[in-house]
């Protein structure tokens, strides 16, 4: 089977590492398989810790890894004046409204911190769905109800059809931040769809996202994301087996490259040579 985009979606929050690399060579070799065009979306709206150079290590990542973009910016300055998210916003606060008016958004105040102590595996068990606090309040985060969630399709790389319910960890996800930005799951629904993007390539870490993303499509009344084929491969572990972080310097590509390590050295080191 073809397909005609898939894409490249770095948060400029921290320096790639060697989980990125593994997963843009991936989509790569997806890409060069199934004659698959790439896309560079970069996810800019944690403005918190958004840094310029971190977008230009996306940049001289990408050259130094030798993954050619066929569609996104070439550079910081294309970046910032044509496809940074903040020119979609439009398109995000949009599809906000038509949530709201679906009636299945619930208000919540719950720091991460409050979340923790309610429950101590952390994940977030709707605490909020009864207090019936206002949408318009400050400082509140907007969350979808999954109480009623059904089983939902997904097309699984090669070819597989499967069907899944909502895992804990992604139930009652936030769909607007508490700061009244749109929060990853949105944006990342609608990006892909502005995009026409037909085969996502993300760590098995990120299932649980896109179980929620397809919930979130039906209450955007958007069957094409169905449409979308997913490939969700193995993490990179770090010495100690632990998950890569952008905190990790150590595992950076940026580092790495300064300690004199060739593009054939990073791939050996992720196996893929």
């Amino acid at each position: 089977m073809d397909y005609n985009l898939t894409r490249i979606a770095p948060t400029p929050s921290g320096f790639l590492h060697l989980g990125n690399a593994y997963s843009f060579l991936i989509t790569k070799a997806l890409a060069e398989k199934h004659g698959a065009k790439i896309l560079l979306r970069i996810d800019d709206l944690d403005r918190e810790r958004y840094r310029t150079e971190y977008v230009e290590d996306i940049f001289e990542t990408l050259d130094f890894l030798e993954i050619k973009i066929d569609q996104g910016p070439k550079n910081l300055s294309e970046f910032e004046t044509e496809w940074s998210q903040i020119h979609r916003m439009g398109k995000y606060q949009h599809a906000l409204g038509k949530l709201r008016a679906t009636e299945s958004l619930f208000a919540c105040d719950c720091s991460r911190k409050k979340i923790q102590q309610l429950d101590s595996s952390g994940y977030y068990l709707g605490q909020c769905l009864d207090r019936r606090l206002s949408l318009d309040k400050a400082e509140v985060s907007w969350r979808m109800d999954t109480m009623e969630a059904d089983y939902l399709k997904l097309k699984e790389y090669p070819d597989h059809q499967k069907k899944a319910l909502i895992p804990q960890d992604a139930a009652f996800y936030v769909v607007r931040k508490r700061d009244g930005l749109p929060a990853y799951h949105l944006t990342s629904v609608l990006d892909d769809l502005h995009f026409g993007v037909d085969l996502i390539v993300r760590g098995n870490d990120l299932y649980s996202s896109t179980l929620a993303q397809l919930d979130l499509s039906k209450h955007l009344d958007e069957p094409r994301i169905g449409q979308i084929t997913f490939h969700h491969h193995p993490l990179i572990k770090g010495p100690k087996q632990e998950k890569l972080s952008k905190s990790a310097g150590a595992t950076s590509i940026q580092f790495l490259r300064k300690e004199g390590k060739s593009l054939q050295d990073i791939k050996a080191m992720l196996g893929l040579e």
